[in-house]
């Protein structure tokens, strides 16, 4: 377990943070800027000094003030991946991974992350030779990557590595980091404030607004909390479902994915059957009907029960429908709401057009 109770205070402003997440893991603080993200991974990495609280990994104490305990930020043992890739501008991309080597110095480590293995792993091959001026933005990012792993780190903090990176460059390093998760079984912190880096890359999330933790737990479970609204407003809330693909139709860059008790037709190519992925459902593209659907181009029509109805604004409603073993969270007017009778206990029918789904593959444990 990663476990942080930690408080810290500025004249303006206020940090008073606990959560507690399994590692290994991706755990993502997510929150708008300015809410205090990347104090909590400073204040991990021993940068920030905790005003007060304790902070434990594996069950050794990094911080703890009430018994004086504050071990430096070099025996730590924590690799930290910055917004810009702060390489070092005379040494070669070779040159600097050799120095995370160096920075893992003598500890005793069981399965010590190698070179070549890590080159191979970024698709750094190529680049071995040049400098950091010679490379692009994505480019960079990834050799900071290497040279953070190969410090053999105990947890890997990653502060909004893609920030910095335009659209392209950061759809070209998302697989690596994807990847590095996949194949290492190192504990990270991935701190964003974009949803879609959360939900390709996150096994879990902290909530953050205001140096406070809203809401915290699983990214299915949260993707449902309440709090998430208050960070990425109304249209950008929806059911995140960990499910199986059952068939492909790659030639229609549509795939079969069983989520609950039923099999949602999702946007997905080169994937074969078998592979356990997350697929995100918007609130706003969910269509609920009283009756079965016949006659409609959507190729989704899900059977379930309506769980629970709440207000999200003067003119809308929340309504949580429960397709067995997950739960989908769809958005209606207040009139609908009325007119259709929802309320909990009622059967419905989730209506939701392939195209308008998001999957991505996803090693479910």
């Amino acid at each position: 377990m990663l476990k942080v109770s930690v408080m810290k205070r500025w004249q303006d402003f206020e940090l008073q943070v606990r959560f507690q997440v399994p590692t290994p893991g991706v755990v993502a603080l997510f929150g708008r800027s300015g809410c205090g993200k990347s104090t909590t991974v400073n204040l991990v990495a021993g940068l920030v000094p905790v005003d007060d609280g304790r902070i434990e990994l594996d069950g050794q104490v990094l911080e703890d003030t009430d018994y004086g305990i504050s071990i430096p930020a070099e025996q730590r043992g924590i690799g930290y991946v910055f917004q810009d890739s702060r390489l070092f501008p005379h040494f070669t991309v070779a040159g600097n991974l050799d120095y995370g080597l160096k920075r893992a110095g003598a500890r005793n480590i069981a399965t010590p992350i190698e070179f070549e293995p890590v080159v191979s792993l970024l698709g750094l091959g190529g680049l071995l030779h040049r400098r950091p001026h010679q490379l692009s933005g994505g480019e960079r990012q990834r050799v900071s990557l290497g040279r953070a792993l190969l410090s053999q780190p105990r947890l890997l903090l990653l502060d909004e590595p893609l920030a910095s990176l335009d659209v392209a460059r950061r759809e070209e390093v998302l697989p690596y980091l994807e990847a590095l998760r996949d194949a290492l079984s190192i504990p990270m912190m991935y701190v964003s404030h974009q949803f879609e880096e959360v939900l390709r890359l996150a096994t879990h999330i902290v909530v953050m607004d205001a140096g406070k933790v809203l809401a915290q737990g699983p990214v299915s479970e949260v993707s449902l909390m309440p709090e998430m609204r208050a960070v990425i407003g109304s249209d950008a809330i929806g059911a995140v479902l960990d499910g199986v693909i059952e068939s492909t139709a790659d030639s229609q860059g549509i795939s079969g994915v069983r989520v609950g008790r039923g099999l949602l037709q999702v946007s997905l190519r080169g994937l074969v059957i078998g592979t356990r992925v997350r697929v995100q459902l918007l609130a706003r593209d969910i269509i609920l009907a009283t009756e079965p659907p016949r006659g409609l181009s959507v190729r989704n029509a899900l059977e379930g029960t309506v769980t629970e109805v709440t207000p999200d604004d003067q003119d809308a409603r929340l309504v949580k429908v429960d397709i067995g073993a997950a739960t989908v969270l769809s958005r209606v007017t207040g009139d609908a709401a009325a007119e259709l009778r929802l309320r909990p206990g009622l059967t419905v029918w989730v209506l939701v057009k392939a195209v308008s789904t998001r999957g991505h593959a996803f090693p479910l444990v």
